[in-house]
C-alpha cells in the first residue's frame, strides 16, 4: 500500500469526472476541486472566451500552473481537464503526487454527454462525433499510460462508480 496524496480524475470531456468526482470526494471524506471550474474562477472568465482570446495553447499554460499549484496540496480529489494529459510535465506530476484514475467511455457516450454542451470549443466543429473520436485515440493512450485504475465511466451510475472506485482506493493507499 501506498500514501496516495491526491486522487486525480482523468478522461475526456463528457466522462463524468466531475459528477463522479464529487460524489467520490463525498464518500472519502475530502476536498473536491476541478481543475476547469478553478481556472474559470481564477480567470474570471468562462473557458471559450479564454480559447478565443489565448488560443489552446494558452489555455494549456494555464491548465498546467493549476494543476501545479492544487497538485502541491494533500488529500484532495481533483478532476482534471480533458487535455491535462498532453503535457508530459502533468502526467508526471499526477504519477508523483497521487493516485490517478482514469473514467473512460465510448464515443458514443462521450457524444451523448456533451452534444447540446456549448462550454467546449474543441467540439464546436462541424463533426463533433469525429472531433471526439479523434481526441479519444490521441488521449487514450496517455490516459491509460498514467492511470492507476480504468473504469468505464459510462456503464453504471454516478454514485455506483464512485463506490467502485472508494473500494479501489482503499485496496491500494494507506487509509
Amino acid at each position: 500500500m501506498k500514501t496516495c496524496g491526491n486522487i486525480y480524475l482523468v478522461g475526456m470531456m463528457g466522462a463524468g469526472k466531475t459528477t463522479i468526482g464529487r460524489h467520490l470526494a463525498r464518500r472519502l471524506g475530502r476536498p473536491f476541486l476541478d481543475c476547469d471550474q478553478e481556472i474559470e474562477a481564477r480567470t474570471g472568465v468562462r473557458i471559450p472566451l479564454i480559447f478565443e482570446i489565448e488560443g489552446e495553447a494558452g489555455f494549456r499554460r494555464r491548465e498546467a500552473g493549476v494543476l501545479r499549484e492544487l497538485s502541491r496540496e494533500d488529500g484532495l480529489v481533483l478532476a482534471t481537464g480533458g487535455g491535462a494529459v498532453l503535457d508530459p510535465a502533468n502526467r508526471d506530476c499526477m504519477r508523483e503526487t497521487g493516485l490517478v484514475l482514469y473514467l473512460r467511455a465510448t464515443v458514443e457516450t462521450l457524444l451523448a454527454r456533451t452534444r447540446h454542451d456549448r462550454n467546449r470549443p474543441l467540439l464546436q466543429v462541424a463533426d463533433p462525433r469525429a472531433k471526439i473520436a479523434e481526441l479519444l485515440g490521441l488521449r487514450d493512450p496517455l490516459y491509460r499510460e498514467i492511470a492507476d485504475v480504468v473504469v468505464e465511466g459510462g456503464r453504471s451510475t454516478p454514485a455506483a462508480v464512485a463506490r467502485q472506485l472508494e473500494a479501489e482506493i482503499r485496496t491500494r493507499c494507506e487509509p
